[in-house]
């Protein structure tokens, strides 16, 4: 990354999702702290794309974005209005200082790597290559994990469907 404007980039995409990660911690309304963790995952895919990994910056928009995110906002629409505020509870305390241990590990680890640039040339293609393999030598276990996704969802349905739904339209 010697070009300036992706340099820029990066910092701002970095504090931006840095920022949204930490909102997702403060706030106390589950349906804001959800719309900030969809900004924390698009920052990341926008430092993805930063990088040149534009395949992972696909993937972390279908599938964090796209399907984990909009899975969270199902489960918390589907729950009761009681069970939807972040309350404190009695692991606060040992949360903070997990939380206290891992930031400061990260610290450490951050000025203690040499952080030096390699030589080598980036990646050619990948999504052409991931593509190539996904529709041709692993089609089968890729179909497969499709369908189990999908009996996945139907049976969430299935399990919060109120329990006069059964007789159908009347």
């Amino acid at each position: 990354m010697e070009d300036t404007g992706a340099v820029v980039a990066f910092w701002i995409l970095a504090a931006i999702t840095v920022g949204a990660a930490l909102g997702v911690a403060a706030v106390r309304n589950l349906i804001h702290s959800v719309v900030l963790l969809i900004v924390s995952f698009a920052g990341v895919a926008g430092l993805y794309i930063t990088l040149s990994a534009d395949f992972i910056a696909v993937v972390q928009i279908l599938i964090y974005i796209g399907a984990i995110a909009i899975l969270i906002i199902f489960a918390i629409v589907l729950t009761p209005r009681a069970g939807r505020l972040n309350q404190e509870g009695f692991m606060f305390l040992p949360a903070l200082v997990l939380a206290a241990l891992v930031a400061g590990t990260m610290i450490f680890v951050a000025f203690d790597t040499s952080w030096a640039i390699s030589e080598r040339e980036g990646f050619e293609d990948t999504a052409t290559a991931i593509g190539d393999l996904l529709l041709g030598k692993y089609a089968l276990p890729f179909e497969i994990a499709s369908v189990l996704l999908l009996s996945a969802i139907i049976g969430a349905i299935l399990l919060v469907r109120p329990e006069g739904a059964e007789e159908g339209p009347e």
